[in-house]
């Protein structure tokens, strides 16, 4: 019977196993269902999204800057550098989070910034940043305060960044220039070139003239990030190249003495350059600015106005731009009366108190005249009516002419003439044409414009670093050098041989000789006898008075000069706007201050 009971249970637990079997295939059915449903939604209906999301998680490039590189003067000063400055960072996708707030409140607490403030930073960050600055130059308690709780601040980081500064201030502003963000627009055109949205960009002067050589190349590190963008470890780096000093010809001492001759003077210009090869020693314009401004992140609308829009322009550099010149120009109609034949080196002429050109009596600077003077003594006594006759009798195309060969009327092809005037020199052709200004056929040229063009006043216009080109012509015995501040070619920063670069002016080897007697003895015992000192070499040059026709101001100062007179180092041009009292009075000092300064070190 035993048996039996045996046999009749065991049915009943065969039956009970294969419940719980088929429930447990059933639940792991499910569950494997689930399982593949979900992969197919991530994999196959999401699979592209969250394949891209995975890679943007896992692995992100962060950009090394490059420190670009210094300028400094011909005896290795420093004109401009570079900053290194911390700043506070934060990911963006950290930014974007629900952390965020609590993220904001902790770096608000912990360097004393406003939360308003970061949260404007964060707010405004431009796309393409692959961080956000949320401050600008941290101080050092404050860098340390956050290198000491990175842990507890996920997603913010202190970063390095480069600054450009210019140690000496305004000192030598517009020869400099200085650097600026770089636009979106200019990313788009410039980013092929490895630009990043980061990257600041020389916009002016020697910082745009030698943007290649100056700026280096990007670097960066590989992290990998997790999805909280954390970074987690380093994946591997490509150090950033910094960018090449370049050293120019400038000269910081002789920078700064011409600087502080030219300070009284609201709007002026001073170029000093050597006479053989055109290299700049010195270059001043007033008013001048601080390009250290433009290191700022944030800069005043007010301060901004005032220096692309107030009336002074101190963004103009004055060396590069034309005024009236005077009588600095009167070696033109000297060297184009000699040169057309019709007054010869030995020819002399009667001066008198004033001579008579259409309805004006032009009238001599002394009211009585010099006698019979030849060139040495017009250039010496700065004789108007000698230089009238000279000038009427030979015409407009003859002083034209001469002008051109002088190297005015043209671009200099200084490095940062990208703004330069080639100014004017009036003539026949160009009344004629209108004058610029009216009809053809309506602006005749006139024998008063031939008169006034003869001393360098009215239709004449001509720029200091022009004058300086003219006068290092005289100086070197007829060659026109290119003026420059460094012996790299800014296009390709290959060493350029300057003196190769020189053009030959085809005058006559006696009117070189002629117009370096005169200048010489505008010195020794003329106009320019100021100039004379016990601590200088003998000097030769040429002073300048000029009306102001585009203002109609007061009168312009000039003096140009070089010295020592036998064997030229130098070339000195000084230029002082709106100063009566003429070249002697103004410019003549100005030029002896550099003098001084170079030859007495």
């Amino acid at each position: 019977m035993l048996g039996a009971r045996v046999l009749d249970e065991q049915p009943r637990h065969v039956g009970l196993d294969r419940g719980k079997q088929s429930l447990l295939q059933l639940l792991l059915m499910a569950v494997v269902g689930v399982i593949s449903g979900r992969l197919f939604w991530l994999q196959i209906i999401q699979g592209d999204l969250n394949h891209t999301r995975a890679r943007e998680n896992s692995v992100r490039v962060a950009p090394s800057q490059p420190i670009r590189g210094q300028m400094v003067d011909r005896h290795g000063e420093v004109l401009a550098s570079s900053q290194l400055v911390h700043r506070l960072y934060v990911w963006p996708k950290q930014a974007a989070s629900p952390q965020w707030p609590q993220l904001r409140q902790r770096l608000s607490a912990l360097i004393g910034v406003p939360e308003e403030e970061l949260e404007e930073r964060r707010a405004n960050f431009r796309a393409g940043d692959y961080r956000i600055a949320l401050t600008d130059d941290l101080t050092p308690e404050q860098t340390i305060k956050l290198l000491e709780q990175a842990n507890r601040l996920p997603g913010a980081e202190v970063g390095v960044d480069y600054l450009r500064a210019y140690p000496n201030g305004i000192t030598a502003a517009h020869a400099l220039g200085y650097t600026s963000p770089i636009t979106d627009s200019e990313l788009s055109h410039l980013a092929s070139r490895g630009y990043q949205i980061q990257d600041r960009i020389g916009r002016t002067g020697l910082e745009a003239a030698y943007e290649n050589h100056l700026r280096g190349q990007w670097g960066g590190r590989t992290l990998e990030v997790s999805a909280n963008g954390d970074v987690q470890r380093p994946l591997g780096e490509k150090p950033s190249i910094p960018g090449k000093d370049l050293r120019l010809t400038m000269d910081l001492r002789l920078q700064q003495a011409a600087e502080k001759a030219l300070s009284k003077y609201p709007v002026g210009a001073v170029v000093a350059m050597d006479p053989e090869d055109g290299a700049i020693l010195a270059m001043v314009s007033r008013p001048a600015y601080d390009p250290n401004f433009f290191s700022q992140p944030v800069k005043p609308q007010e301060q901004l106005y005032a220096l692309f829009h107030s009336s002074a322009l101190p963004m103009l550099n004055r060396a590069l731009n034309p005024y009236n010149p005077g009588s600095v120009f009167k070696v033109v109609t000297a060297a184009a009366g000699m040169e057309s034949g019709l007054f010869p080196p030995g020819t002399k002429l009667p001066t008198m108190a004033c001579i008579v050109y259409g309805s004006h009596c032009f009238p001599e600077h002394n009211g009585e005249g010099f006698g019979q003077i030849g060139y040495v003594d017009a250039l010496r006594f700065s004789s108007n009516t000698f230089f009238y006759q000279v000038g009427v009798e030979v015409g407009s195309m003859h002083l034209y002419g001469a002008a051109v060969n002088l190297g005015f009327t043209r671009r200099s092809g200084i490095e940062i003439g990208f703004d330069e005037d080639p100014g004017l020199v009036g003539n026949e052709e160009w009344a004629a044409a209108g004058r610029g200004w009216a009809e053809p056929g309506q602006t005749p040229w006139i024998p008063e414009d031939m008169a006034s063009a003869s001393i360098g006043q009215s239709v004449v216009q001509v720029s200091p670093i022009q004058v300086a080109l003219a006068y290092a012509a005289i100086a070197n015995g007829g060659w026109l050098v290119q003026p420059h501040f460094s012996s790299l070619d800014p296009q390709t920063g290959e060493p350029v041989d300057w003196l190769a670069r020189r053009q030959a002016i085809d005058f006559d080897p006696e009117t070189w000789t002629t117009l370096q007697q005169g200048l010489r003895k505008v010195v020794a015992d003329g106009t320019g006898y100021g100039m004379n000192s016990e601590t200088l070499p003998a000097v030769s040059g040429k002073t300048g008075t000029a009306e102001d026709n585009s203002s109609h101001g007061a009168d312009h100062s000039w003096f140009a000069s070089y010295a020592p007179s036998d064997d030229p180092e130098i070339v000195v041009v000084a230029f002082a706007a709106n100063a009566p009292g003429g070249g002697s009075r103004h410019g003549l000092p100005i030029a002896k201050a550099v003098m001084e300064a170079y030859f007495n070190p």
